[in-house]
């Protein structure tokens, strides 16, 4: 089942703009997201491959079937429960049963990890910018020789450092394992002899070990921190796939207001959390941000540094726990009542559409 087969909302149950425009915070730039629920004709349903999600190429456009749709909003999923409490303006296409879907059937304290939890990890993805601003990786890659140390009086000197203040070459080096001593070596060099030098090459992963003739004596002794390549290559990797990956003009945007965070991701984030708490102390909660709109507006233009954010948050997480705490919602929802609903909204849809 293809996108068109929706435009005239024969099989639409729901369709609505979504996103910033629902939740009053959208600008100029904003881009229009339009969420839907759909039903599927019955010879798709019955047949063998029923289509739970038909979407544009870009995503801009999704509707989910309605049998997904239930699914992930009996598992508090934020972004379906918000379709459930869509502002009017934002509601383009509204089928009657689609009002018997409300959100009181389905709020529980799952909601206390799909959105504070989501929160939560989005703030640790904030860390991880934040770190990556603060701390940019340069474009030329480290390598083995970069983590290795000899010993020299009390303490240790980079192994490059060693070898050129003795005019030697790694190519000529020659390593041995020290007994009883992990990561540490016996550091060898002779021109006469074909040793494997101290790593093969630039893209060596590792050292290189060489077989030693007897009666040759060590110039010192080597540690290598295979550990801390280990991490760096990881966040190396990680760095330049962000690179590749981030929004360049949200971006541009984090390094305009100097506050070396993702101030758009921030926002939405505090929006998370303002919802967890509505639902733990209310049973309910707002799309449209009315009270708090001024206050993640002021995030998004970067007024906050990044660490009382931070701080903020953390707070905040901590009163949303004691709300669900004391919070009155089921631990899950009635599923064996929302079984029989999604049953009887496809059989009325069936009945009333004629598909």
């Amino acid at each position: 089942m293809k996108l068109t087969a929706l435009a005239n909302h024969q099989h639409v149950l729901f369709k609505a703009i979504s996103g910033s425009h629902a939740y009053g915070l959208q600008h100029k730039d904003s881009d229009v997201d339009i969420r839907g629920v759909f039903v599927l004709p019955k010879p798709l349903f019955y047949g063998l491959s029923p289509t739970e999600q038909i979407s544009d190429p870009t995503n801009d456009i999704v509707f989910y079937e309605l049998h997904k749709f239930v699914t992930l909003l009996i598992k508090n999923n934020p972004n379906m429960l918000e379709l459930l409490r869509m502002p009017a303006d934002c509601i383009q296409y509204a089928h009657p049963l689609f009002e018997k879907l409300n959100p009181r059937l389905f709020l529980s304290r799952r909601c206390k990890s799909t959105f504070a939890g989501y929160a939560a990890s989005q703030i640790k993805k904030a860390r991880g910018l934040n770190k990556k601003i603060v701390n940019p990786m340069k474009k030329e890659r480290k390598t083995v020789l970069d983590f290795c140390y000899v010993a020299q009086g009390g303490g240790s000197i980079p192994v490059r450092q060693f070898l050129e203040q003795r005019g030697l070459k790694q190519e000529n080096c020659g390593l041995v394992n020290v007994p009883n001593m992990q990561g540490v070596f016996a550091l060898y060099h002779s021109e006469e002899h074909a040793y494997s030098g101290i790593i093969r090459g630039k893209k060596a992963n590792d050292i290189a070990l060489s077989s030693i003739p007897k009666g040759e004596t060590p110039i010192g002794l080597m540690f290598y921190n295979a550990n801390g390549y280990s991490v760096y290559c990881k966040e190396y990797r990680q760095y330049w796939e962000w690179v590749e990956r981030r929004n360049e003009s949200r971006y541009q945007n984090t390094l305009t207001h100097g506050k070396r965070y993702d101030a758009k991701n921030m926002m939405h984030t505090f929006r998370l959390l303002h919802m967890a708490e509505e639902i733990a102390s209310t049973g309910d909660f707002s799309v449209r941000r009315t009270a708090d709109r001024d206050f993640l507006w002021e995030i998004r233009q970067g007024v906050f540094d990044y660490e009382e954010l931070v701080d903020r948050a953390a707070e905040k997480m901590e009163e949303i726990e004691e709300l669900f705490d004391r919070s009155d919602l089921p631990d899950t929802p009635d599923e064996e009542r929302l079984n029989d609903l999604l049953v009887e909204l496809r059989a009325n849809f069936y009945a009333t559409s004629g598909s």
